[in-house]
This record gives structure tokens, C-alpha cells and sequence, in this order.
């Protein structure tokens, strides 16, 4: 790695089309199966050389965590054996925090993907995916950086083609949930009408809304009010499915047609809550490039 180069990539959020909890295990976690699609929602991150260690991020939650998943990534690198450099790292968060949209997770897997290129560790995708699992059950979808469908307790990842075709619009309700008590409180269920990847891979779009589910709405809505009332604003605005995303709270539409998706994506804004639009059929940018 050169003394002076820079390094900057981009740290984009998933939304979860579909979310089905299907047993509660003995170690706490859950069997699921859902479908991860991304959009164009990111941080930013870039890394350079340093005299020591040192990790800025931008959102005043976070400045003073030294305990962020960031944190964790470099130190699960380091007890793999792994030798890695003194960085100074700087994050631009735009993702919200405790929004279901993974921002943390992709963090992680970012910082793993980036130290591995610049400071040429040559780990291959299988032991990042390893190491990435190890930090939390989202990373390893963000290390794999394109459209999957998990199963297990959401970290066994099967790629599919479940990006939707569809103008997406995605609105954070300026409040956060948590997964750990979504999770908790909710009612598993594994005997379902339908497969949820066949319907993801072959199903039409208008008929999601009426058995297309987030099993962690029902848990969640109750705490959250405003989740239920952004859903049913997407529809209201023409949205042609509407769900929250993971464990909330963001709320995500799909939208036929940019005009209508950009009316409400305009709507949400200027009501104050941040939001995002995203393009059919976006693919996320996995380059990681030298900047200086």
C-alpha cells in the first residue's frame, strides 16, 4: 500500500422483500428465510495509511463508540491471524441508524473488503464470508454485494434474481426499533401457502401486498405506530407493495412509474423524514478505488 493513498468506496443499504421467522432456536437466534434486495441508500468510506488506528465517523452517536461494528471488523481480522495496518478511516454516514436497513452491517463488510484490497491480504470470498458471519447474520449479504435469498438464521445465501423491477422509495419514520425485542415477541411460523423465493423470482408485483409478508411488522407496528401509517401512505401515494424493511423501522413501496415514485418520495421529504429512491433493477457499485 502506497504511504499516501487514499481509498474510497461506497456502503449501501438492503431492504428485505419478505421476512418469514420460522422456529425460534435454543441459542437465541431464529430460522428464517427472506429475500435481500439494495438500494441506492450508502455511507461512505474511505481509508488511508496512518501513524495509529483511528476510526471518524461523522453521526454524533457514534463518534466516541470504539465498539462499533467497524471496530470489530478490524479486530476479527486481527484474531484470524490476519496482519492489519494503521488506518485512518473516515464514515459518512447517511444511513439512519436503527432503520432495518443494515447500515452497520454494511459497514462491516466493507471494512473487511477494503482492508483486504488495500493492504493486499488476499483473503478469499469464502473465509470473509466466515468472518463476516462471526460479526452478525446481515454482513455476509453486503460481502456478497449482490441480490441473495437467506435462509437459516440468515446467513446461508443463495443468489437469486429477486432485485425488483420496480421503482423503490424507502423513508426512515425518525425513530428506531429493536430487533432484539421484534425478535423476541414474535409468533414463528413455518407452515406458509407459498414458497417465498418462487414468488420472489416469478410472482407480479401487484399481488404482493396481499400475501407478501414481514412476519416482524405484527411485533413491531403496535410499538411504532407511525411504521403502519408510512405502509399504508405508500399505497395511498400508488405504491404497488409496501412493507417494512428487517426489524424496522424504515418503510419501503415499490412504484411502477418514476413520476409517481418521485412524488412521494418528495412528499416524505418534505415532511422531514429522510428518504431514498432507487432505480429498477439497481445494482450496487462493489468498486473500491484510489481517490488521491
Amino acid at each position: 500500500m502506497s504511504e499516501h493513498a487514499i481509498w474510497k468506496a461506497s456502503s449501501y443499504a438492503k431492504i428485505n422483500v419478505g421476512l418469514h421467522v420460522l422456529n425460534r432456536l435454543p441459542n437465541g437466534y431464529h430460522e428464517i428465510e427472506t429475500g435481500f434486495a439494495f438500494i441506492e441508500w450508502f455511507d461512505e468510506i474511505t481509508m488511508q495509511e496512518a501513524k495509529s488506528m483511528e476510526v471518524s465517523i461523522n453521526d454524533y452517536r457514534l463518534m466516541n463508540d470504539n465498539n462499533t461494528l467497524i471496530h470489530k471488523a478490524i479486530q476479527v481480522l486481527k484474531d484470524a491471524g490476519f496482519t492489519v495496518p494503521n488506518l485512518k478511516i473516515d464514515v459518512n454516514k447517511r444511513i439512519p441508524l436503527g432503520a432495518g436497513l443494515g447500515g452497520g452491517s454494511s459497514n462491516a463488510a466493507l471494512t473487511l473488503r477494503m482492508i483486504n484490497k488495500i493492504a493486499k491480504l488476499e483473503i478469499e470470498e469464502k473465509k470473509l464470508l466466515e468472518l463476516g458471519a462471526s460479526l452478525g447474520a446481515d454482513v455476509p449479504v453486503f460481502i456478497k454485494g449482490e441480490p441473495c435469498f437467506a435462509t437459516g438464521i440468515g446467513t446461508t445465501l443463495k443468489k437469486a434474481a429477486i432485485q425488483p423491477d420496480a421503482w423503490i422509495v424507502t423513508v426512515y419514520p425518525n425513530e428506531s426499533s429493536s430487533t432484539k425485542e421484534a425478535y423476541e415477541n414474535c409468533e414463528p411460523n413455518s407452515d406458509r401457502e407459498y414458497h417465498l423465493l418462487d414468488e420472489l423470482q416469478t410472482g407480479e408485483l401487484e399481488e404482493w401486498r396481499y400475501f407478501l409478508e414481514n412476519d416482524l411488522e405484527k411485533t413491531v407496528i403496535p410499538y411504532h405506530p407511525i411504521i403502519g401509517d408510512f405502509k399504508d401512505q405508500m399505497y395511498d401515494f400508488g405504491a404497488m407493495y409496501a412493507a417494512m424493511s428487517g426489524s424496522g423501522s424504515s418503510v419501503f413501496g415499490l412504484f411502477e412509474q418514476d413520476f409517481v415514485a418521485l412524488s412521494a418520495y418528495d412528499a416524505f421529504i418534505r415532511l422531514g423524514y429522510p428518504a431514498s429512491v432507487t432505480r429498477p433493477g439497481f445494482k450496487p457499485d462493489l468498486g473500491i478505488y484510489r481517490i488521491d
